[in-house]
């Protein structure tokens, strides 16, 4: 399953995006507000959970400067990567999408297709907001 996130537009460069979004205690600003927990765990990883969810753990995974962040959950039963895709536009301008990628089996699938996209959704909005 592929989802993806509207693009959305930041005022500020695309290394103060990417420096931000690498620090994984940042995650906390942009979540929505049905977060129920947040946890920094070490410097590349954070708990997460949102109402109804279960708790998630994701670690940073990969970085290419300035545009790409990649952070993939440790779960074996909820495999998926959430990555991070950051653009100039300008010297105080860029843009963000968020892509979601994992394997579920079908009905897996069909119960958090739309949970999934809204909460990456959300994150951009609320990364839109910087």
């Amino acid at each position: 399953m592929n989802l993806e996130s509207p693009k959305v537009k930041v005022s500020k460069s695309q290394k103060e995006v990417f420096e931000f979004l690498k620090h994984v205690e940042n995650f906390e600003k942009i979540m929505p507000e049905s977060i129920e927990k947040f946890e920094t765990l070490e410097d590349e990883s954070f708990i997460f959970q949102l109402k109804g969810m279960p708790v998630i753990k994701l670690r940073l995974q990969e970085t290419k400067e300035f545009n790409e962040i990649v952070l993939g959950s440790t779960s074996d039963k909820l495999k998926f990567t959430l990555t991070g895709l950051i653009e100039e536009i300008s010297e105080n301008e860029s843009e963000v999408q968020l892509v979601f990628a994992g394997e579920f089996n079908a009905m897996m699938g069909m119960m958090i297709k739309n949970p999934i996209n809204k909460f990456i959704t959300t994150l951009s909005e609320n990364i839109s907001q910087l």
